[in-house]
């Protein structure tokens, strides 16, 4: 039979944030496990980092451009020709979601069998006059769960904290058994009692956390709030000042937060983290206990990541490393891929390389709309042929950008403003220090913006006209290939 295939996706998990990534603070044993088990890919990136266009690069397979998702935008149809869980439904497999699909409509299957769902509180779907098919009391399956158990007054704000607040935070009120994220495993490891045992199985199994509410349970909480929390990083390019008190609101993007709510934040953030780790521990248990651990492929990723006060930003979007860069590994508990367990790969991957990397797992051809490239060959070998960069970008308002990166260097072009600039990764990996308007490097900026000319040669948006980049174009959240 086939190797199983486990897609464990996080929602709005730094880079940095596992024991096996040096984190000096978070606890992560059984995502290092994974690690082991398998190969972790340091230069790991989400290309359009939210989570709309980020999961739309991991279930077609296509970069930004193709999947026309360059910026956040809800109610936009999900037709694409080829999805990853349709692909591997027509090569045998048994395929499951659980947790955060996050597309549109809300219960739109993209060739899973079966969806069970929780995307956690999306406005879209919570407004009183969305139509009634696509509101949350229609499409969610946690809060009936929920208010089963606990009575129908339950709901996702009883915490009073929003879904977007990253610098709010406070303990979740329940037992811990109700969490969001032991839902999934509960539901998850149920799927492991129901499935057709005649097939192997692709599972999604899709958190919502540790995206905000940052809700951990108590325990968590109070472990992680008596440690001496690290600070954000601040570049020296970062705005120092923050006239307008953006700080202060619950659910701010950037500005100077009150310095003992961030800590109360970052402490949060990592307890939700450390409890994530311990649940996904409970599901490697059960995969043991059904003895299928060794025949399971794994792939560990988040959408992006969270900014956590670096450079006085919250949440994500933007190309910093803190929100662009995303934990990815590729664990082989059973050594089927024949990969070198244990080690870790420096090539420049990013979210469109999942598809492709587990069609060619599960021995099933990928199809010509996709555009990444299986990692599976990074996990064989040092030096494989492999792209040189990444080209990223996010509509955001005045903060709209493009960026491009090798694991190495980084150049970002904000098309409002025509403000670039350039940090070099292997000697500022915190990118504390701009290069991007010092002479020395003029040359190196150059060559970056030569290659983004190219990159955007013809888009729509008129950001390029072949020989320059243009500023002031208007930014576009979803290109118009997909709306008509």
């Amino acid at each position: 039979m086939k190797p199983n295939i486990l897609l464990v996706m996080v929602d709005q998990m730094r880079f940095d944030c596992l024991s096996s990534a040096g984190h000096p603070i978070v606890e992560t044993p059984n995502i290092d496990q994974l690690a082991r088990d398998g190969v972790r890919f340091t230069s790991a990136y989400s290309a359009t980092p939210t989570c709309v266009p980020a999961r739309a690069a991991v279930l077609t397979g296509m970069s930004q451009q193709s999947h026309g998702r360059v910026g956040y935008q809800e109610g936009v149809p999900w037709d694409y020709p080829h999805m990853l869980p349709e692909r591997l439904s027509q090569s045998g497999y048994h395929t499951q979601s659980i947790g955060k699909m996050h597309v549109y409509p809300s219960r739109n299957l993209c060739g899973f069998h079966n969806v069970i769902l929780h995307d956690g509180y999306l406005h879209h779907n919570r407004f009183k006059n969305t139509p009634y098919q696509e509101s949350f009391e229609q499409t969610d399956d946690y809060l009936p769960w929920l208010r089963e158990r606990l009575g129908g007054h339950k709901d996702l704000i009883d915490l009073g904290l929003d879904c977007n607040a990253s610098a709010m935070s406070r303990p979740w009120h329940l037992p811990e058994e109700y969490h969001p994220t032991n839902w999934v495993v509960t539901q998850s490891i149920d799927f492991l009692r129901r499935r057709d045992p005649r097939k192997p199985f692709f599972l999604k199994m899709s958190f919502v956390r540790p995206h905000p509410p940052f809700d951990p349970p108590q325990a968590y909480f109070d472990y992680y709030m008596s440690k001496d929390i690290d600070d954000p990083v601040i570049g020296d390019w970062a705005k120092q000042t923050d006239e307008t008190a953006n700080g202060l609101l619950p659910t701010t993007r950037n500005g100077i937060v009150p310095e003992q709510r961030l800590k109360r934040a970052r402490a949060a953030y990592y307890a939700l983290i450390a409890h994530l780790d311990d649940q996904i521990g409970r599901f490697i248990q059960s995969m043991i206990e059904y003895q299928i651990y060794h025949n399971t492929i794994v792939i560990f990723v988040a959408d992006h990541g969270e900014l956590l006060g670096d450079h006085h930003f919250l949440g994500k979007a933007l190309a910093y490393e803190g929100s662009a860069k995303v934990p990815f590994i590729l664990a082989d508990p059973g050594n089927l891929l024949n990969i070198k367990k244990g080690t870790t790969c420096d090539k420049v991957v990013e979210l469109r390389d999942i598809m492709p990397t587990l069609l060619d797992a599960a021995g099933a051809p990928i199809p010509e709309t996709v555009e990444g490239e299986s990692v599976i060959p990074l996990a064989k070998t040092s030096d494989p042929q492999w792209r040189s960069y990444i080209h990223g970008e996010h509509a955001y308002g005045d903060l709209s950008h493009h960026y491009l990166v090798n694991g190495k260097e980084k150049y970002i072009w904000y098309s409002q403003t025509g403000e670039e600039q350039y940090f070099n990764l292997l000697k500022d990996p915190n990118e504390i220090r701009n290069l991007g308007q010092e002479a020395a490097y003029a040359e190196k900026v150059a060559y970056w913006r030569s290659i983004l000319i190219q990159e955007l040669d013809g888009r729509e948006e008129g950001y390029s006209n072949g020989a320059q980049l243009i500023t002031g174009c208007q930014p576009k959240a979803v290109l118009e290939h997909i709306i008509h």
